[in-house]
Parts: structure tokens; sequence; C-alpha cells
């Protein structure tokens, strides 16, 4: 039950680098914490490791147990992981909108995906849903743990004590940090950090139209990974400094943006991210140093945010209408 070494050790301390392509002739500096470099391919490594970690050292988790978690597929992916050098059963409790890449990768490392079907009849979202199923397993199944990234004080944790410490040290002063939400545990983490310290910088939530967690109006959303249907136990209205939401369409357009003028293949939280940078750039201030959290790798989205016709399908014309392409 050793998570101080082996693919473990190889989580965090991923680079970060300056997109000077994408953000050509504008009068501040945005640098990209790269964290699909990370083994799993996300940051959701880092409270994959930290919850873990900390649960074997409070005797929560023992070679006995069955991890379960509800995921739209990243965090799953790096609990699968670790799961499998530890030893562990692991169940994922996904629904309808988990891509087949997302759920291929979680089998290849021996997790087992539960698929809910159908939303929870009072909200008509899948969220409330996929967390009924949980507590069903952990009731079921002898010495079940979960790691409930939702309210887990531990997935915070890991981005303060290593996400935004590295930022700092690779950075120095970061005047506005943009960060996706949606467990709410990376903006939690990285806030903690910086008002722990004093330090000036403005954190920008980063959230989905059809989110409800910092403001906006429940509706549809087609994109796993960024915004909430419910308040985790994690969100707190005031760790964030300004709020831009973003649709579906401006993360596929920020997606090709990244692959086209940098050459990085990011998720879809990631084009929303670049997106919300764009949102703001009038107002942001000449000589501003941003830090931007790319939370994941583009492979996943092969088939979704890269496929043209998925786009046009699921997304509609009005997708397809920066500079006359579904591919601008």
């Amino acid at each position: 039950m050793n998570l101080e070494e082996g693919i473990a050790s190889a989580i965090g301390r991923t680079p970060l680098i300056r997109l000077k392509r994408l953000f050509s002739g504008e009068r501040f500096e945005v640098h990209a914490k790269l964290e699909g470099m990370n083994p799993g391919g996300s940051a959701k490594d880092r409270p994959a490791l930290h919850m873990l970690r900390e649960a074997i050292r409070r005797g929560e988790v023992t070679e006995d147990s069955t991890v379960i978690e509800s995921s739209s597929g990243n965090l799953a992916i790096s609990l699968a992981q670790l799961c499998r050098y530890l030893g562990l059963r692991f169940i994922c409790v996904v629904d309808p909108r988990t891509t087949e890449s997302h759920k291929s990768i979680i089998r290849s490392y021996g997790g087992e995906i539960d698929l809910v079907s159908q939303p929870d009849p009072a909200t008509g979202e899948f969220l409330p849903a996929r967390i009924a199923r949980v507590q069903e397993l952990v009731q079921a199944i002898p010495h079940a743990y979960w790691t409930n990234q939702y309210g887990n004080p531990d997935n915070a944790g890991a981005h303060s004590l290593t996400t935004m410490r590295e930022i700092s040290e690779q950075l120095g002063q970061v005047d506005y940090l943009f960060c996706g939400v949606s467990s709410c545990g990376t903006i939690r983490g990285c806030s903690d950090y910086i008002r722990s310290r004093g330090l000036p910088t403005k954190v920008v939530a980063v959230d989905a139209q059809g989110s409800i967690l910092f403001g906006g109006k429940r509706g549809p959303r087609r994109l796993p990974g960024l915004g909430a249907a419910i308040e985790p136990g994690l969100h707190d209205a005031t760790l964030a400094d300004e709020v831009v939401h973003v649709s579906d369409a401006e993360c596929v357009w920020g997606c090709r943006g990244l692959i086209r003028r940098e050459a990085i293949l990011a998720g879809a939280s990631s084009g929303g991210v670049v997106a919300a940078v764009r949102r703001l750039s009038p107002s942001l201030p000449a000589g501003s140093v941003c830090a931007v959290i790319l939370p994941d790798r583009g492979e996943r989205y092969l088939s979704t945010i890269f496929d043209d016709e998925w786009v046009m399908r699921e997304l509609g014309p009005a997708a397809a209408k920066q500079d006359g392409s579904v591919h601008s």
C-alpha cells in the first residue's frame, strides 16, 4: 500500500509553457499548465493520489478495500491506474456523457464501469443519480470506500500542496489564474494557497453554460468535465474573483485553436479556459501574467470535439461559425 514510488512518483511537476502564438500581439502573457502530462493524462491524478494516500494513512483504505467513485471520466482513469498499482478493486459510476475513450482506458486498468443510464427524476440531471448509485454500492459491497471528490477536502488539498505551489514557483507573481470548475477541488485548492499567502492573484472561475456552480442557470451540457448540476461540498461562491461562463461551442473553438496555433492537443475544459481568456482579454491590464490550467489530453475527445460530424450533430451549425469553418 505504498504510493510514494512507482507510477505514483511521476504525478505532478507538469510543464508550464507560454502560449505565445495563440495570444500573439496581446498586451498580457498567458502561461499554460499542461496537466495532461501527468501519467494518467489529467489534473485528476493529483487528487486521486492525495485522496488515496491520506485514506490509507488514516486506515480507511486497506488491502481489502473496494474503491468507488462517481466521475465523468478523468478522475476515474486516475483512480483506476493507482488502484491497479495497489492491487485494489475499483468501480466507477458514469453516465452517458462519458466518452468511449474514457471508458476504454478505465477498463484497461482493470476498473469496472457502472453506467447510470437514467437521470435523477427530481432534477433531470445525471450527477445526483450517479451519487445515489455510489451510495447503493457502498452499502452493498463489504469494505467499500467512496473517495467522494465532491466533498473530500483532500481533493482540494492536492491542488493547494502541489498545483498552485508549482505555478507560483515556476512563474513568480501571477496576476490571473484561469481555472475550470466542476467538483471545485482545483479552484478551492488553488484559492486556498493564494489566500493563505496573501498573494495578489485574481482567480477566474471558468464555468459551463448550463452549470449552476457560479450563478448560472441549469441547462443542457454535452461536454463532460466542466460545470455541474448541483453544488458540490467543496463549492463556495467566494472562491472566484471573477466568473466566465463558456458554451460547448466555445470549448470546441478553444481546443481547435490550441492545436492549430500551439500544437497542443487538449480536452474540452482546456478549450473553455482558453475561450475565457479571450473573453476577458480587453479588460486584462497590460503586462499581466496569466496562468491557465489545461486539465487533460485531447486524445480522449477525438470522437467528440475533434470530430466534425459530432460537432455539427450535437452542437449545430452555430458551432461551425468561427471564420466560417468548424476547423477555425
